[in-house]
């Protein structure tokens, strides 16, 4: 078996594969939205876009079924857009390159966008459908929820029929979502004054890549190496032993990944000129002894042309600093549920700019409200002390477990039916758009469910073929039987 539309359920993974064929970068979704405009039409379904570009896709209930309630199904139709350095692909015009290996299906280079795709791909199966029994059904695919839950944000009150949803993103078989963590992003602007860079330094780029990185939520509790701290270690501590001149420092993409890579163009005396590659010998050692689990970590040490201008001394050893004392992962456990992440903050992105600006993202994650607005103020204090710009977003509420659910209890029960397993039922640490739904539509009762997914949002990123067609199952069985 070669290509993922021979796998079963055949109209599942025909949709799936649909997908992959469609550029949908966060904020960029147009082509998406088109198609499933489209998709309405032919179906002579009824579709509404609002003006945030989320859609809503109505079908009636089938014969026999119209007594049943309405049931909401939801997905985000934006993807993460990661791709290895030596990866030549266009996310706004390429199709994402899927393979099979084994159980699992995987992209080549990229992200596989399964998060969310699958869950799109389930909604447009049961709409297509024509032999699933089901009380009306309402299909909502929100905008943006990975660079900043947009959608769902911009969501209004009054639009869904209604009062149950199935959440269509969780990415574990047989482990249930009642709950998420709230979240807010903060942004930090140095700006720095270009100096000429002196003609006795020897220039160098140095490089931190083949890290795991991963979710900053799902991911975080698991001593992972971020590249931005690991390289400004290394600069702090070298700068410490000499004068260290930087001209550029790069590092990560998107505030809800752990970033993988990062680079900087520095200069040191000349006289340190082989000093330099005995201290990153060294760092490297230690860094492969604090995280064993980062068996693809490298450093690369380049010499590179003298730049014309570096940052001005003060800005360096502002920026080096502040990143160095800026918290990142788990800040603390939750106290009612064992092993559940309650507060993280993750250093997520640092690019220099044409402008004279060195800009750093970061996320901050908490369950509880008022300690993810303190994590959000301690790492606004580290950079103001560095005489730095900060600015936070807007930020999304958590989603409070209902452990009275009757949708908990009616997911649950088909699971163990159809499985002869029971189900993990529990409350994570990654942000979902539940949250922003339920401060809409405060009544509804959610549940979110998934296949098994893997390293989203970071190359790698892969699906697990048997827990699609066990996710699929269940959702149909949801559906015939509620």
């Amino acid at each position: 078996m070669n290509k993922i539309t021979d796998l079963e359920p055949k109209i599942l993974w025909h949709y799936f594969n649909e997908i992959l064929n469609i550029p949908r970068p966060s904020g960029k979704e147009e082509k998406m939205v088109e198609f499933l405009v489209d998709f309405g039409k032919k179906h002579h379904l009824e579709t509404i876009v609002d003006e945030a570009k989320n859609v809503l896709i109505r079908k009636g209930a089938t014969p026999g079924m119209e007594n049943k309630e309405s049931i909401l199904l939801q997905s985000h139709i934006d993807m993460v857009c990661e791709k290895n350095n030596d990866t030549k692909h266009d996310f706004e015009k390429d199709p994402i390159e899927a393979y099979i290996d084994g159980d699992w299906v995987k992209a080549r280079g990229t992200t596989l966008g399964a998060d969310d795709g699958i869950g799109v791909a389930a909604q447009l199966a049961i709409l297509a459908s024509d032999n699933i029994k089901h009380g009306p059904i309402e299909c909502l695919f929100t905008v943006e929820e990975e660079t900043g839950l947009t959608g769902a944000l911009s969501l209004k009150p009054g639009v869904l029929k209604s009062k149950r949803l199935i959440n269509l993103d969780s990415e574990d078989d047989g482990v249930f979502c009642i709950g998420c963590a709230g979240g807010v992003g903060s942004i930090i602007t140095f700006e720095y004054k270009e100096t000429a860079a002196p003609a006795h330094l020897f220039f160098f780029e140095v490089k931190v890549k083949g890290l795991l990185g991963g979710h900053s939520g799902e991911d975080i509790n698991k001593d992972r190496g971020n590249s931005i701290k690991i390289l400004n270690r290394y600069l702090w501590n070298l700068n410490k032993k000499t004068k260290v001149y930087l001209a550029d420092i790069q590092g990560g993409n998107l505030h809800n990944a752990i970033p993988r890579e990062a680079s900087a163009i520095v200069g040191v005396d000349f006289s340190m000129k082989e000093q330099v590659r005995i201290e990153l010998n060294h760092f490297i050692k230690e860094i492969e002894d604090e995280y064993p689990n980062e068996k693809d970590f490298k450093m690369d040490l380049e010499s590179c042309d003298k730049p014309q201008t570096v940052f001005d001394e003060a800005t360096t050893f502002h920026l080096l600093n502040a990143l160095y004392a800026c918290p990142h992962g788990v800040a603390g456990m939750s106290k009612e549920i064992k092993g559940l992440v309650e507060t993280s903050t993750n250093l997520a992105s640092i690019k220099t700019t044409k402008e004279h600006t060195i800009i750093i993202g970061t996320s901050q994650r908490s369950s509880v409200e008022s300690k993810k607005h303190d994590i959000k103020n301690q790492v606004a204090s580290t950079f103001l002390l560095a005489n730095a710009k900060v600015e936070h977003g807007d930020g999304y509420p958590g989603w409070k477990p209902n452990m009275n659910s009757n949708l908990n209890d009616l997911t649950v029960k088909s699971y163990k039916k159809l499985f002869r397993q029971e189900p993990l039922v529990q409350a994570i640490h990654a942000g979902l758009e539940c949250g922003l739904i339920l401060e809409k539509y405060p009544d509804m009762d959610m549940i979110s469910i998934g296949p098994t997914i893997k390293g989203n949002h970071a190359p790698g990123e892969m699906m697990n073929i048997p827990t699609v067609e066990k996710f699929w199952k269940h959702l149909v069985d949801i559906l015939e039987n509620e």
